[in-house]
């Protein structure tokens, strides 16, 4: 009878297998030969029994692997500094003990895969290349028996013989392993030196063969494992030797290491996990424009981490443009969202307000007209961002100067402002989807939100120059001309949105001239009545009167004029 093991191996060797099977028939354009494969091979339905013998045979065959890999690895270690401290073998014939001992256990292993025990052979190949990075670094670094750049291609020629192994085996554990080594390399060697042009072209060289790799082999640990290395080895080297006057040194470094993960989603083969590219591009782009943006901060240019910005945003389009027919759309997607999210966030690194504000709207109505045409709905989404910043940005942070009437900045952020929303409301409105309906009426709302706070802002303004400029005593006079003035705004207004309401047949813009004037009517008869003067007050109350009525009469004739032509419709 097979054992687990056997079992286990091979259903991975039957599993691997379909998946060739499956790529050559893609490449030979046979879409059809998986389906048909799974139509005619069902998988049994698991019981009970199965699923507990399944998480039985994963811990003791996985798990205890790993926690034997950690446990081998550090009885070794032990043993060598007890041996080391005991003088029982002198240094060079210690290392010599751990590298014939290593390449032993790497045999070994090869006779225990070919017996059907993979995993357990995978396990030993980790011990046996452990201990022979810890021999080579014992050798240069503790016995000081060769030099470092000898240790260096040591080092290396394991690490090029582990990549060998797995393309021969086909294994990506294995693989990983390589990854690892090449990367402890650089660690276990240093000297406490800064060597930045040494370091990061060995970096560059690690991360190009990753790239070739992943084009034959579909291994994202391996890809995702070079990313994370290249980050911990540039974050160490940053926080130990990083000064100013090595500015370009980092910044060329960081961008050819960035360039270098670009360029996965153009040479990685078809078989990869979906969400490997995409993950790796987002981190690739956050980990970048974050050390870019530090970088730049450390030189006071925040205005250049801002234009950094742009061009990572252009050239994030350019990507997502060339990977537009790319066998994983979403890869495409991931791209035009990461330029969009570059371009919001150039706005605040590198403008001050107003055009933070301005950017924003502008920016948010750009993003929703391509997602429209693009039919891409994480566009709009990052468009909807982008108008809701500025809109917070507007009514709750922006602070202005102003020292003209109406021809000031703030009336040109409003302006703006409302320009962006309209054209965003008439975009969505056009294209006549039910859903967006919700939409288009906030941002009708938020139209005439913008236009009432910037006149009101107006008339605030003015009464504050006035007071400046007015002699003692004319605070309680230009305070009623300014309540005055906003009873006046607000019953104008309300009445402007009536009749277009009336023009339009929108029963929602009647509405909301409808709830405009109620607060117009609440001020006049509750605070206008003790606070204004007698002229103003008696200016207040028939200038309500008037609006009102003409409210009235436009109601009652369009309730009218459906009955005159003989229709019983009521108002729209």
């Amino acid at each position: 009878m097979p054992t687990d093991e056997q079992y286990e191996e091979l259903q991975r060797l039957i599993a691997a297998l379909t998946e060739r099977v499956y790529r050559l028939e893609q490449m030979a354009g046979t879409q059809h030969g998986r389906a048909a494969f799974q139509r005619h091979v069902k998988p049994a339905a698991k019981t009970e029994s199965d699923t507990q013998a399944e998480l039985e045979s994963k811990i003791g065959a996985h798990w205890l692997n790993r926690i034997g890999i950690i446990a081998m690895l550090i009885g070794v270690s032990y043993f060598l500094k007890y041996a080391f401290d005991n003088q029982w073998i002198g240094p060079a014939g210690r290392v010599l003990i751990g590298l014939l001992g290593g390449m032993a256990v790497v045999f070994w292993s090869e006779q225990v895969r070919r017996s059907g025990y993979a995993i357990f052979s995978y396990s030993l190949k980790a011990i046996g290349i452990g201990v022979l990075y810890l021999s080579l670094w014992a050798c240069s670094q503790l016995y000081n028996l060769i030099p470092n750049p000898l240790a260096f291609l040591s080092m290396a020629a394991i690490t090029a013989v582990t990549v060998g192994l797995a393309l021969w085996q086909d294994a990506e554990i294995i693989a990983v392993f390589a990854t690892l080594g090449a990367f402890i390399t650089p660690i276990a060697l240093s000297t406490g030196v800064n060597n930045a042009i040494g370091l990061f072209a060995y970096l560059v060289i690690l991360d190009l063969g990753t790239l070739i790799l992943i084009r034959y082999r579909p291994w994202p640990g391996v890809l995702i494992g070079s990313y994370v290395g290249t980050l911990i080895l540039y974050s160490s080297w940053h926080s130990s030797f990083y000064t100013i006057d090595q500015f370009w040194t980092a910044l060329v470094a960081v961008s050819a290491l960035f360039a270098t993960f670009a360029l996965a989603p153009f040479v990685s083969g078809p078989a990869l996990r979906p969400g490997a590219i995409p993950t790796l591009a987002l981190l690739n782009a956050a980990t970048y424009f974050f050390e870019v943006w530090e970088l730049f901060e450390h030189q006071a240019e925040s205005s250049h981490a801002a234009i950094a910005a742009v061009g990572l945003g252009c050239l994030y389009f350019l990507i997502a443009y060339l990977l537009r027919n790319r066998v994983i759309p979403v890869t495409a997607d991931v791209h035009w969202a990461i330029g969009t999210a570059f371009l919001i966030a150039a706005v605040p690194i590198g403008m001050h307000a107003p055009w933070i504000t301005i950017g924003w709207f502008a920016e948010g109505a750009a993003l929703v007209r391509v997602g429209e045409r693009r039919e891409a709905g994480y566009m709009k989404q990052l468009g909807g961002i982008a108008l809701l910043l500025g809109t917070l940005r507007l009514l709750g942070v922006d602070h202005f100067d102003v020292r003209e009437l109406l021809l000031n900045e703030r009336m040109l952020a409003f302006a703006v402002a409302i320009a962006a929303t309209a054209a965003v409301a008439h975009r969505l409105a056009d294209a006549g989807r039910e859903g967006d309906r919700i939409v288009v009426a906030i941002l009708v709302v938020m139209i005439n939100v913008f236009a009432l706070a910037a006149l009101t802002e107006e008339i605030t303004d003015a009464w504050r120059r006035q007071l400046q400029t007015a002699g003692p005593g004319a605070d309680r006079t230009s305070a009623i001309i300014r309540d005055f003035a906003y009873s006046a705004l607000w019953m104008t207004y309300g009445a402007g949105l009536m009749l277009i309401g009336f023009w339009k047949k929108s029963r929602f813009l009647r509405w909301q001239a409808l709830i405009l004037m109620g607060a117009t009517i609440w001020k006049v008869f509750l605070y206008d009545t003790s606070s204004l003067d007698r002229g103003y007050r008696i200016l207040s109350f028939i200038a309500l009167g008037l609006i009102l009525l003409a409210t009235s009469f436009l109601y009652q004739r369009s309730s009218r004029a459906p009955r005159s032509r003989g229709s019983t419709a009521g108002i729209s």
